[in-house]
C-alpha cells in the first residue's frame, strides 16, 4: 500500500510534456531578448573602438599638425620588382595611426622592414593575384589589430587582416581615390599640385593628400572623419562593393541599386566581387575608405578600369552589420549612429567635380542631403546627423 501510494504522487507523461512545452515556450521568448542583449554589448564595442580611432587620429594630428593621408607612401618603384622599395602609394593611413592606439611594435615592424619587401606588381582588376601582394604576403599586414574589428561583424578571413573602419572621402565620386599627376612625391594640397580632378577631394581623407583642422571650414562637429564598413565575404550587398563596368556609378550613385537582386535585396546580380575592408593596410578606395554619396548599408559599385573615370572612381558606401544604420566618427572625436533614412538628397544628381559638365559645381552644396553635406569638409555648409 505505501509503495501504491508513493507511485501515485509522481508525475504522469502528459504532465511531463506540458512542462517540456512551458519550457520550450519560455526559451523561445527569452531567446531574441538575449541575442538583443548580446548585439547591444557588441555594438558599444564597436562604438567604443572607432572613439579609441578618433583618439588616435586627433594624436596624430598634435604630433605633426595634420591628419594622415588616406592613402600614402613612397612611389614606383624603379627596380622593376627585383629589389622592391617602393609601395605606390597604396598604403593605408591606418598604419600611421598604429603608434597612438597602442601597436608601436606592429608599427616598428612596418617601418623598419627586415628583408625584401614583396613586390607590388601592376594594379590591375581585383581578380588578378598580383593584386594582393604584398598586403596578403607581407607578415606585419596579416596581424590583425583587434581595434580595428567589429565584433557584429562575423566575417573572419585566414591569411589577410581586415578592418571594418574606413576613411571619409567626401561627397564625391569622379576619381576620389586617384593620386595626383604630378606634384611632390608626398603631395600637399596646401603647396599646390596638379591632381585628378582636384574638386573631388572633398573629405577629410584623400589619397597623398594631407588635411588639417584648419581645412575643415563646415566645422568639426558636423563633418565625418571616418565610419563602418563590413568585410566581403560573399555578394551582401552591405559589406561587399561590385566592379561592374561602365555605368555612372561616380555620377549617379543610384544607379548602382541597379544590380540589387529584388528577390533577395540584399545581395547582388551582377559584377565581380571586390571585397570591402579585407586588407586593412591597403589604401584603395575600395579596401579602407568610403563616401557619403548613398545612405548607411546601400550598396557599392567600383567603376570598371577600362572606363575613363575607372579603377577609383565610384560609389563606396558605409555599412555594418548593425540593425538599421553604422557608426561615423565625427572631425572633433565625438561617435555617432548614422541610421539609414537619414537625408541623402538626390541620388540620381551629378556629384561634385571640377570638370564641369552635368557634374555639381565644384565648391557647392552637396546634392546627397545631410548624410553628403556631413561628408564634405569645405562647402559652407551646416550639417547635423542628430
Amino acid at each position: 500500500m505505501k509503495r501504491a501510494g508513493l507511485l501515485r504522487a509522481g508525475f504522469t507523461l502528459v504532465e511531463l510534456l506540458v512542462v517540456i512545452a512551458i519550457i520550450g515556450v519560455l526559451v523561445g521568448l527569452l531567446l531574441p531578448a538575449v541575442q538583443a542583449a548580446r548585439e547591444a554589448a557588441r555594438r558599444m564595442q564597436c562604438g567604443n573602438n572607432i572613439k579609441q580611432l578618433g583618439l588616435a587620429l586627433h594624436n596624430y594630428h598634435s604630433a605633426y599638425q595634420m591628419f594622415p593621408m588616406g592613402s600614402g607612401g613612397t612611389g614606383n618603384d624603379s627596380n622593376n620588382g627585383n629589389l622592391p622599395t617602393a609601395n605606390e602609394f597604396r598604403l593605408s593611413g591606418l598604419i600611421g595611426l598604429l603608434p597612438f592606439m597602442e601597436q608601436q611594435p606592429l608599427w616598428e615592424q612596418i617601418s623598419n622592414p627586415w628583408g625584401n619587401f614583396p613586390a607590388m606588381g601592376p594594379c590591375p582588376g581585383p581578380s588578378t593575384s598580383s593584386y594582393a601582394a604584398p598586403f596578403g604576403v607581407y607578415e606585419p599586414f596579416r596581424e590583425q589589430v583587434n581595434t580595428l574589428r567589429c565584433p557584429s561583424d562575423p566575417v573572419r578571413l585566414n591569411g589577410m587582416a581586415q578592418t571594418n573602419y574606413a576613411f571619409c572621402y567626401g561627397d564625391a565620386g569622379r576619381f576620389v581615390g586617384l593620386a595626383p599627376q604630378s606634384g611632390d612625391e608626398v603631395f600637399n594640397n596646401s603647396h599646390g599640385g596638379n591632381s585628378q580632378d582636384p574638386g573631388s577631394k572633398r573629405g577629410l581623407f584623400a589619397r597623398r593628400y594631407h588635411y588639417r583642422f584648419r581645412d575643415v571650414l563646415d566645422g568639426t562637429s558636423g563633418t565625418i572623419a571616418m565610419g563602418e564598413i563590413g568585410v566581403g565575404g560573399d555578394k551582401r550587398r552591405i559589406i561587399a562593393h561590385q566592379y561592374v563596368g561602365s555605368a555612372g556609378y561616380h555620377q549617379q550613385p543610384e544607379l548602382c541599386k541597379q544590380h540589387i537582386d529584388n528577390s533577395q535585396p540584399s545581395r547582388f546580380v551582377a559584377g565581380q566581387l571586390f571585397p570591402r575592408g579585407r586588407r586593412w593596410a591597403e589604401g584603395h578606395v575600395g579596401y579602407t575608405g568610403f563616401n557619403t554619396m548613398l545612405p548607411p548599408n546601400s550598396p557599392s559599385c567600383r567603376q570598371s578600369s577600362g572606363t575613363a573615370a575607372g579603377g577609383v572612381s565610384g560609389a563606396y558606401s558605409a555599412g555594418s552589420y548593425h540593425q538599421g544604420g553604422c557608426h561615423v566618427l565625427m572631425a572633433d572625436g565625438a561617435v555617432k549612429f548614422v541610421t539609414e533614412s537619414v537625408d541623402a538628397g538626390n541620388g540620381m544628381a551629378f556629384s561634385v567635380s571640377s570638370t564641369g559638365g552635368s557634374y555639381t559645381t565644384s565648391g557647392s552644396r552637396s546634392p546627397y542631403g545631410i548624410w553628403g553635406a556631413a561628408g564634405s569638409r569645405y562647402a559652407e555648409e551646416t550639417s547635423s546627423l542628430e
